[in-house]
């Protein structure tokens, strides 16, 4: 199991960013898509001998040719590491945020994935690029446009998935699923495995063919004044993320699905400020990880373990001397086939 931490923040200090956090002994960073670009931290990492990708890039808003370009300077920058992770947000966001189209997300993310791989095709060996789908058309490549070779395999395709019908759609067809840090060990493999295994047969593929991808929260602490503020932040991000009604199956695996609307009904009035006094400890506890560096890996490593081929941490006021003990407990307790 890998461990990736999330990397975040202005892009003026960015590289002695990636720097730090890379010395904790990480596998990988990854970027998600919140106040700042997704894509441009990332090159700021691409000198350093960890994985790199994109948790999530929302997809629809952008052209597939835009994320061909950046997933292939990405990839040729980093080495062959890079791995374009994809999401599809809620139609709010895309409609309204981002003035983009909506509409049959699964569908468009299947096509966009055949679409992405018709275009590397394209641009590695020649091969004629005539995609007329219900979604996009892509049949003009002219050579001036075509990038320099790779001379690394075109890059992974990660994509975010909840519902049944896109992680089954994911398993058959992406390169890895990501799964989304409002998760628990008992709803991954309890509702989502079984997804998997669905769509991976449907597919006509094995497991070793897929990366699995699981996001947590979590909070290493070496002191009380640590472990009261990473509560608090963690508090605010559950409820924020609970606040989402797709993120409600979760809940209501756990018997909480009264909490979902209550949260809802704050944002909708707007009173950011008491929106994480709704999630008590119990809830924290179920949803993230705190304590100390060594209990939060033995709380990781039990919950994932043993679904989970990569960790993508969002780390909250933790220190990165905590963070790198939690990695060494970590992997002190894996078997050296399992990193």
């Amino acid at each position: 199991m890998l461990i990736d931490v999330s990397f975040t923040g202005d892009l003026s200090g960015a590289a002695a960013r990636a720097a730090e956090v890379a010395a904790t002994g990480i596998d990988g960073l990854f970027t998600f898509e919140g106040n700042s670009d997704v894509f441009f931290p990332l090159v700021h990492a691409t000198e350093l001998d960890v994985d790199l990708y994109t948790n999530v890039a929302i997809a629809f808003p952008r052209s597939p040719m835009h994320l061909a370009y950046s997933a292939w300077d990405l990839q040729r920058a980093s080495g062959g590491r890079f791995a374009l992770g994809l999401g599809t947000q809620i139609k709010p966001h895309i409609e309204r945020r981002f003035s983009a189209q909506w509409g049959r997300p699964v569908e468009r993310m299947v096509e966009l994935i055949t679409v992405l791989r018709a275009v590397w095709a394209n641009w590695s060996d020649q091969t004629p690029l005539a995609h007329r789908g219900e979604f996009y058309r892509v049949d003009l490549m002219t050579p001036i446009f075509v990038p320099a070779p790779l001379r690394h395999p075109v890059p992974r395709i990660w994509v975010g998935a909840l519902g049944p019908r896109m992680t089954r759609a994911m398993a058959a067809h992406a390169d890895g699923i990501i799964i989304h840090p409002f998760n628990t060990g008992a709803f991954l493999a309890d509702q989502t495995m079984p997804m998997i295994q669905n769509g991976l047969a449907e597919g006509g593929r094995d497991r070793s063919s897929l990366t699995l991808n699981v996001g947590c929260i979590a909070a290493p602490c070496l002191t009380d004044e640590e472990y009261e503020r990473a509560t608090d932040a963690i508090r605010f991000n559950l409820a924020f993320y609970g606040s989402t009604p797709a993120y409600r199956v979760v809940l209501d695996h756990h018997g909480l699905g009264d909490l979902q609307p209550r949260l809802r009904e704050v944002t909708k009035t707007g009173d950011w400020a008491t929106l994480g006094e709704l999630v008590d400890n119990d809830v924290v506890d179920l949803l993230a990880v705190r304590g100390t560096p060594a209990d939060c890996a033995e709380r990781l490593r039990a919950e994932y373990g043993n679904h989970a081929d990569r960790l993508s941490l969002t780390v909250t006021a933790s220190t990165n001397e905590a963070l790198a003990e939690m990695i060494q407990q970590l992997k002190a307790g894996q078997s050296p086939q399992s990193r």
